[in-house]
């Protein structure tokens, strides 16, 4: 177990609130990152129960191929990931970065064959967003943990120590939480408070929307009165994904895209926009003042987990598990909250997050409170026949944006 404070040296601690007052270069996007969303085939399928794990060669092999969302780690102006780094240095693995997960459904379909067949599919650590999270662990594409290499797992936070798809996680384990609101331009357009907002006039062909079904359609489905954590059917989704077709239809919604929604942003061909949080705090950062706002709408704004999994095909699971373990002390966790602007699952954060930066520990979109928590829901977990007839709903709105 590593037992790593920060550094007396006040280097990191300066490091930090440098990058939460100055600008940052984190604009690096994957070559060709998928623009809009692909058409993914959701026939539902039972999980293999004779997919078995390879030969764990982590002792021999000292490497880890870590597959991740853009903006999610801490960066300096060099485009070194400094928690990273002090972890291969003290681990001795050299890690493979790769921003390379755009959006879930591109994502799987690019390497569900190889899940399916058991193969390594280059990524020992890969984090989904927890309802895809849910899927590759009931087909059986994940592999179990060896928890006596991750005594730090303990510190996840209660609320998700024990989600239905994976009770105890002993197969998944969360790296960051984000909410899905609005964010608008302040210099091009006037206050946005509602997804009803974005259906102005003046934003006509100039609003972009997020290619996660679960955010765009649980906003729009909120902002119609639906709680998104309980029971609602098929007509309460029906009745949203026409308000979005419509929108789509009469060119007032730009783009559906995933992570790379913030270019349309930065280039300001959209001024609004259905956003992540973290996104937003970001690319504020880069301008150095408050060019987007983000709001919670009206209606409320969901709430998410990307987690960390290990597929079925890696041979680096005790490299992967010791990555794991590394991000879930507190410290580290806080540090990386400081840059990428997220919920830390980690307990302990918080705190260690007072040490480091007051002002920082209480920014409400890291460390939320029970007030902000209030204000948001999260998507319910749907079954196979309701994922499958929501989503390819939204993909033929989606194909025709």
């Amino acid at each position: 177990m590593l037992n790593r404070s920060l550094p007396e040296d006040p280097m990191v601690r300066n490091l930090i609130k440098m990058a939460r007052k100055s600008q940052l270069s984190r604009r690096t996007f994957l070559a060709g990152a998928g623009g809009g969303a692909v058409a993914l085939g959701l026939a539902a399928c039972a999980a293999d129960s004779n997919l078995a794990a390879p030969e764990d060669m982590s002792a021999t092999d000292k490497t880890l191929n870590w597959s991740n969302w853009p903006f999610y780690i801490d960066e300096d102006d060099d485009g070194n990931y400094p928690t990273l780094v002090r972890f291969q240095e003290e681990l001795g693995i050299d890690v493979n970065y790769m921003v390379d997960y755009d959006d879930n459904n591109t994502y799987f379909a690019k390497v569900r064959d190889q899940l399916a067949l058991g193969q390594d599919m280059g990524a020992d650590l890969v984090c989904p967003t927890e309802w895809m999270v849910s899927r590759w662990v009931s087909l059986g594409y994940v592999q179990e943990f060896n928890e006596a290499n991750m005594p730090n797992k303990a510190n996840v936070v209660d609320s998700l120590a024990n989600p239905d798809f994976d009770p105890g996680r002993k197969k998944s384990l969360p790296w960051q939480a984000g909410f899905a609101g609005i964010a608008y331009n302040t210099e091009k357009t006037g206050e946005v408070k509602s997804v009803e907002d974005l259906w102005r006039d003046d934003l006509n062909g100039r609003v972009v929307v997020l290619s996660e079904m679960r955010d765009t359609m649980g906003l729009l489905m909120m902002a119609n009165g639906v709680d998104i954590s309980e029971d609602f059917g098929a007509d309460e989704f029906t009745a949203a994904i026409e308000v979005l077709r419509t929108q789509v239809n009469k060119g007032q919604v730009r783009n559906v895209r995933g992570n790379s929604y913030t270019e349309d942003l930065v280039n300001e061909d959209a001024l609004a926009a259905i956003a992540w949080s973290g996104d937003v705090t970001l690319l504020n950062a880069e301008e150095g003042y408050e060019k987007w706002k983000f709001v919670f709408p009206e209606a409320g704004a969901t709430i998410w987990n990307d987690t960390f999994v290990v597929p079925i095909g890696s041979p680096r699971k005790a490299n992967a598990e010791a990555l794991m373990n590394y991000y879930y002390q507190p410290e580290i966790a806080a540090e990386v909250a400081a840059w990428v602007n997220y919920v830390t699952p980690v307990k302990g954060a918080y705190e260690a997050a007072l040490d480091i930066d007051p002002e920082l520990a209480e920014e409400q979109l890291i460390f939320p409170n029970d007030e902000t928590l209030s204000k948001t829901k999260a998507f319910r977990t749907l079954d196979s026949a309701e994922d499958n007839e929501f989503q390819a709903a939204f993909q033929s709105v989606v194909l025709g944006a």
